[in-house]
């Protein structure tokens, strides 16, 4: 299931898209300011944002800086060219003005997930490269051979390149992959993973973030 996350302070629009797109059948996360945005994005990636740009506290301009690597479809009542473009050069996927169709937001939608499942099946992290069909993962082009549940935390790491994951958000997570993942053998697992990267590089590839969970590490980007 794909997850959408809706960046609107307006309740009664946001109403509307959430309602729609759960009945289309995808999860819905949702926003009312900027700042609520922040933290929504520590503890989620979604497939696809959906961003106003007139927000309390933080404005959608300041916030597309901050969702590199996420589609972002822009909606907004600023309709003027200069408006629409530098967005679009400012990393945005693709800009709707209010007052918008529905049917045409969900075609928008879908065009932009279809794009970027097109291009997702390989996820790569300085030397490291993880095949997503396959179920792969190579380190300076020399196979690793990872458990199911390594494959699961791995790719979730993968996603996420630059987050901390908390350890509860990636036990939610990998339990869509694998169901044998326990909060106790958690640290275990990932201890597993990290013997057998630098068995393979010299190099260590997952950090500890105190008090969070774990990322991968700043230097190998």
């Amino acid at each position: 299931m794909k997850t959408i996350a809706i960046i609107e302070d307006d309740e009664h629009i946001g109403n509307i898209m959430a309602e729609t797109l759960s009945r289309q059948g995808y999860e819905v996360i949702r926003a009312y300011s900027g700042t609520e945005a922040i933290l929504l994005l520590q503890h989620w990636t979604p497939d696809l944002v959906l961003l106003d740009l007139m927000l309390p506290g933080l404005a959608g301009e300041e916030l597309l800086p901050k969702m590199k690597g996420i589609p972002v479809i822009v909606v907004s009542a600023k309709g003027g060219t200069d408006d629409r473009v530098n967005l679009l050069l400012g990393g945005a996927s693709d800009y709707m003005t209010k007052p918008f169709e529905i049917k045409e937001l969900l075609a928008r939608i879908t065009v932009q997930l279809r794009s970027r499942s097109d291009h997702s099946s390989v996820l790569t992290f300085g030397d490291l490269v993880l095949s997503m069909t396959s179920h792969e993962l190579s380190v300076q082009s020399r196979p690793v051979h990872l458990t199911k549940t390594e494959f699961a935390i791995i790719k979730i790491l993968m996603q996420n390149p630059t987050q901390a994951i908390a350890k509860s958000v990636l036990l939610e997570r990998i339990s869509l992959d694998t169901p044998d993942c326990m909060e106790s053998s958690l640290k275990v697992h990932i201890s597993n993973i990290r013997r057998k990267l630098r068995e393979v590089s010299g190099k260590e590839y997952i950090e500890a973030v105190w008090g969070i969970g774990f990322k991968l590490c700043e230097h190998q980007s």
